[in-house]
Formats: C-alpha cells, structure tokens, sequence
C-alpha cells in the first residue's frame, strides 16, 4: 500500500506515516459522501447550522493541539497558526449567523405572479486544497459548502495530512452523520490522477479548488469536461501601490506584515511594491528596517514571526527566483540567501529596482521576499499594478479618495485602501485572470455550490 510521508520543515524530521486510500477506498469515501449528502439536503437550515456552532466550539477548545499540528506539518509560526485557528472559529460563528438570511428564498416582482429564486444543494462538493493554511482554507469551503446543504470531500495537500485528517475527525466529534465530511489521503505523485476520476464521478455535483495555476487548470478542465460547477482560488502576485501623498511611515510597517505574514506563502500577500518615486527612498529606508525586525527561527517560539518555508523545493524555488532577479538588474538590498543548518529557512529579502520583464515582477513569490518597483506618476502606478496575468488583490495608499481612484483603475477582485489585503467571512473572497473564478466567503461563497431555482406562480 502506498504511505505518505509528513515532515516537520523546521528540522526536516519525519513527523508520521499514513496509508493512502486505494481505489476501494476512495469509492468508499464517494458512497458515503454521496449517501450522506442525500439525507443533508433535506435536514433543516437551523440543524446543519447547529453543526457549524459545534465544529466553532470545538476549534475554540482545542486551539492550541490545532494550532501544533499546524506548526509542525507546515512551519508556520505558532502566534499565526493560533490565530488561524481562532479564524476557523469565527467563520463557523458568522455563517452560522448569517446563512440564514444568505439561503432564504428571495422574492422577485414579475407583475401579477409570484415568484422567487431558491438556493438548493447540489450535492458532494470536491475540495483541493493547499498546504499554506491548512484549516482555514478547508473550513471556509466546507462551512459553505455544509450550511448550503451539501457534502464535503476533501484532496488535502499530502504535506499537511495530519490536519486533513484532524479535520475529519473534528466534524465528526461535532455531530456530523456518517460520511458527511470524508478526507482522501492521496500520495504526491498519484494526486492528478485520483482527483480526475473523482471529478469526474457521477456522484460529485462540483469542485472547488485553491492552489496553483497547474493544479488549477487541470481540474477544471476535469471539471468542464464533465460539465459541473468548479470554483478555482489560484495564485497571486498583489500590487502594493504607495502614492505621493500616503502616509508613508504607516504604509512601510503595513508593508512589513502585508509581505511576511505566513513567510510571505500567501496567495494574498502583497507581493510588488510600486511607490512613487518622489516617496520610494523613505518607503524603502522604512521598509528595511522594519524587515530587520523580523525574528527568524524556530517556530514553535512564540517570539518567532518568521518560520521555515514549508518545503526544501520551495526554499530552492524561491532562492533562485531572487538570484535570476538580481542578473536581470534588481539590487539587493537585505537577505537573498538559504540560511543554512536544519530546515527550509530563508532569509527575509527585499529587492529594489525591479522592472517589468524581471522573474521578480513577473512570476509569483511565494515566500520571504520583497520587490520593489518605482513609479513616475499615478498612470505609470497603474500600468505597472496592472503588468500582470493575475489579479486577486490590491492594496493602494493615499489620501482616501486619491486612493481610491487609483485604486479602481487596478484589476483585482479586492480593493483595500490604506489597509492590507485580507480575507474576512463577511465579504466576498476570491480572484479574476490568472487568480481564478468564483468566491469564497460570505453569501457569494455560500450561494457559489447552490441551484439557484427560479419559481413562478402564476
């Protein structure tokens, strides 16, 4: 039988074994899943909700074994992974409180007859996700994908198997009937070929996937092929744009946390940094040191704010991205090299004098590294911000409404103005381009796996 193997990226110790489902194993997974959507769809809104406020409790009470298992599959520091998990919690709160209204039916005038759209479950919703955030990219699917009246089967990242299978667990502890919520575990190299017979299973109704461009397109092209709903969350490479008249001070430390936060493994982190060239010096000045602040190392300290990468190819991937920038013309400035000794670290980097055409600007960083771009006016902003094939989101500096209007000629699926990108359960989340289709989060995410019925009654 084939096992998959978890290691702890800080010392590259062998932290369990699994054994993979085989063919009889994963079509036991679908009968459940499917069995069990078939009895969900029919159990009442404020019971599948129940379910939701139980798996919040539960998050909330065992935060810190989560947060652990977090740490050590993933390498994300503790103070992150805690609050991750805190943010789980409050995702099953909100939809919990709010699905309600987000599912109801919703009246439509159509002169004398009346009519409504409802929002019907479809049935087993098929989930891929990533490594990155290992609980809180299931559990916003999931919460949805649940409330709605659907089932979840979920294809984890191998490197985080521990956590695909903790959550199994959790929403069967909370109450969750047999088979509701099933997790594959699937071996690295067998990942594309499992996921394409089960998309293409007549008993899954639609796919969501969060990850690369690569996994991306060949499951929704599964997906397509079989004619069912697919909702990707792909990759980023997010503007952060700083104009003449920002607060400069509060844009740098933003910048700290809007680059490094998960070790800059974030779809959603900031990545290209275009200042006005009349503030880039002071931007720059107060953006190293503040880099300089960040603590390396191990990441179960809770002083520690920068953790390993979560694996030796992405350390090696992201070096060689930094070393290709600077032959094309970017100056280092900090960091840029492997740290050696046990473990996937990496030094926190910032590049200066980054040009279109350069890996830096082009290619998505996912990790601890930093590339700054000059900008002559708010046209050049713009044309740079928008010099890419993704777009997920943005963030833009200035006086508010300045801010704004720069803001809106940049394309993205969120806007935030003199605040960082972040993801919040009330609003909608997801990309447009290369980024993705669809949303995640709030009634969009909730409503995304539903049949939107129309009824008229003459």
């Amino acid at each position: 039988m084939t096992t998959v193997i978890t290691r702890n990226p800080a010392t590259g110790e062998v932290l369990a074994s699994y054994d993979a489902h085989d063919e009889a194993g994963v079509e036991g997974a679908l009968a459940e899943a499917h069995a069990a959507s078939l009895v969900w769809r029919d159990t009442p809104l404020d019971e599948r909700l129940a379910l939701l406020r139980g798996v919040g409790k539960l998050l909330t009470e065992r935060r810190e074994a989560y947060a652990a298992l977090i740490t050590a599959e993933m390498g994300k520091p503790i103070t992150e992974a805690l609050g991750e998990v805190d943010k789980c919690a409050w995702n099953c709160e909100v939809v919990a409180d709010l699905a309600p209204g987000w599912l109801a039916d919703h009246e439509v005038a159509s002169g004398a007859s009346r009519s409504w759209l409802s929002y019907e479950p479809v049935g087993v919703v098929f989930a891929v996700m990533p490594w990155n955030f290992p609980f809180w990219q299931v559990l916003r699917f999931a919460c949805a994908a649940l409330a709605a009246g659907n089932a979840g089967l979920l294809k984890h990242s191998p490197d985080v198997t521990g956590c695909a299978l903790a959550i199994e667990e959790l929403f069967e502890d909370a109450g969750a009937p047999a088979g509701l919520f099933r997790s594959l575990v699937v071996a690295a190299g067998d990942v594309p070929e499992v996921s394409r017979r089960v998309v293409e299973d007549p008993r899954v109704a639609a796919v969501t996937l969060t990850g690369s461009e690569r996994a991306g397109s060949s499951v929704a092209a599964a997906a397509g092929a079989a004619i069912k709903k697919s909702v990707l969350e792909l990759g980023g490479s997010d503007p952060f744009v700083v104009l003449a008249d920002a607060d400069v001070a509060a844009a740098a430390a933003t910048a700290v946390r809007a680059r490094f936060n998960n070790g800059g493994q974030s779809c959603v982190c900031a990545k290209r940094f275009i200042v006005h060239e009349d503030v880039a010096d002071e931007f720059l000045e107060r953006f190293v040191e503040g880099v300089a602040m960040l603590r390396v190392g191990d990441p179960t300290d809770p002083a520690t704010t920068i953790g390993p990468m979560a694996r030796a190819d992405l350390r090696d991937g992201i070096v060689d991205q930094v070393d290709r920038s600077v032959e094309q013309g970017a100056r280092l400035v900090v960091g840029g090299r492997a740290i050696d000794g046990p473990g996937c670290y990496v030094e926190p980097t910032v590049l200066d004098g980054v040009e279109p055409g350069m890996t830096a600007f082009v290619e998505e960083t996912f990790g601890p590294v930093a590339a700054v771009t000059r900008a002559r006016d708010d046209e050049h902003a713009v044309a740079l911000a928008n010099d890419t094939t993704f777009g997920l989101g943005a963030s833009v500096w200035g006086s508010d409404e300045h801010a704004l209007e720069v803001g809106r000629r940049i394309r993205s699926g969120a806007l935030f103005v003199n605040t960082m990108v972040a993801s919040d359960p009330r609003l909608p989340f997801g990309g447009t381009g290369r980024s993705g289709y669809g949303r995640e989060l709030s009634a969009e995410g909730v409503r995304e796996f539903t049949n939107v019925r129309t009824v008229v009654v003459a």
